[in-house]
């Protein structure tokens, strides 16, 4: 028996495949990887208007840094699995074809004695070239990352970057510079804190510093106090008094017009924290906005909850959990130097700076509104 036709058709129906989509053009790709005290970061994106479409990434916790603080010096078993997922790194980079990237590390490698040694086993297992860059960059490349979420009303500007090993502060002056050119302002700062007087409305850097104080650091110096409440002041305060020489440290200076932007996992987990997401969503988090009382909420739940509650918190997660407490202390200590209602939380942070300096040095993003 013939199959029956559908009503009015001629014929049956072809399916038609979606096509498959056209891979980029590996010479329009870029790749930036950001190697830290704890974490292995590398993100491939190409170029889309004034930002750019990630099309690959990898992220992954080796804990480079783990014993550091009492040898100086890279562990075997720390170095073997920073170059197994370095190889990741590889083979992505390696598939996509891409041949413009930059790969750094940071203040793991400036600390260690045998970073050396290191950057050459890497060199030699995977092919890659790692480089070792200075706080200064890492500060700058931190600040650029954020140039969307500077709000157009911003007069004083601090970018907070809390790292695995090191913690970047940058005071920005906005005021010269006319509102509707401000997060590009600070895009231009790829090439350098010290700007010249040029043809567009420059951002003055007023101070910047970095504190050799991050999250894995932080909680190694106070790993040997037993309570948990008095080892998460201890660092706030010890934290805080590393800051003494930052200029706009008296809380005085702050005025109508200031915006801290917080850039790091320990700033992004806190969010996710207070919005009660069970399962990370970055659509959530970036660009949101905290006051200091909505993060000393979160931050004295977490004090509530104490080790094993921490541990067993889906909001935290298994990766961030041993280092929630030093970032908390951290931020705690920022929030109380200067209190605001304007913290913007930053998903973003050293890849994304990468990308853009690398983009805009060869000019293929578009001159737009970040």
């Amino acid at each position: 028996m013939a199959p029956k036709r559908p009503n009015g058709a001629g014929a049956f129906p072809i399916a038609v495949e979606n096509p498959v989509p056209t891979p980029p053009d590996p010479d329009s790709l870029y790749a930036a990887l950001d190697l830290g005290t704890n974490s292995c970061r590398m993100l491939i994106a190409q170029p889309k208007g004034s930002q750019f479409h990630v099309i690959d990434s990898f992220s992954k916790s080796v804990q480079l840094g783990h014993g550091l603080e009492s040898s100086g010096r890279l562990s075997r078993a720390s170095m073997g699995r920073t170059v197994g997922a370095m190889r990741i790194c590889m083979q992505k980079i390696r598939r996509h074809g891409v041949t413009r990237m930059r790969l750094v590390a940071t203040e793991a490698c400036r600390r260690a004695t045998n970073a050396g040694q290191f950057i050459q086993q890497v060199r030699r297992e995977t092919g890659l070239r790692l480089e070792i860059i200075e706080p200064e960059e890492e500060a700058r490349l931190a600040v650029i990352s954020c140039a969307p979420l500077v709000s157009t009303r911003t007069d004083q500007l601090l970018v907070v970057d809390i790292g695995g090993g090191s913690t970047e502060l940058v005071w920005i002056d906005l005021t010269k510079v006319p509102r509707l050119d401000r997060p590009k302002a600070i895009m231009r700062l790829h090439s350098g804190f010290k700007q010249e007087t040029g043809p567009f409305p420059v951002a003055k850097v007023v101070d910047w510093i970095s504190v050799p104080l991050g999250v894995a650091t932080l909680r190694d110096q106070f790993r040997d106090v037993e309570d948990d409440s008095a080892r998460f002041a201890l660092m706030s305060w010890f934290f805080e008094e590393n800051l003494a020489e930052f200029a706009p440290y008296a809380s005085e200076q702050v005025r109508e017009g200031f915006q801290i932007i917080g850039t790091s996992g320990t700033v992004t987990t806190v969010a996710a924290s207070h919005l009660g997401l069970r399962r990370y969503d970055r659509t959530k988090v970036d660009g949101l906005r905290m006051t200091s009382d909505q993060i000393d909420t979160v931050i004295r739940d977490y004090l509530s909850l104490g080790p094993e509650g921490r541990r067993n918190d889906p909001r935290i997660g298994k990766d961030r959990q041993a280092l929630i407490m030093s970032g908390a202390a951290i931020l705690q200590a920022l929030m109380r130097l200067w209190p605001t209602d304007r913290l913007s939380v930053a998903d973003r942070g050293l890849r994304e700076g990468l990308l853009y300096a690398q983009m805009s040095a060869d000019g293929v993003l578009e001159d737009g509104p970040y």
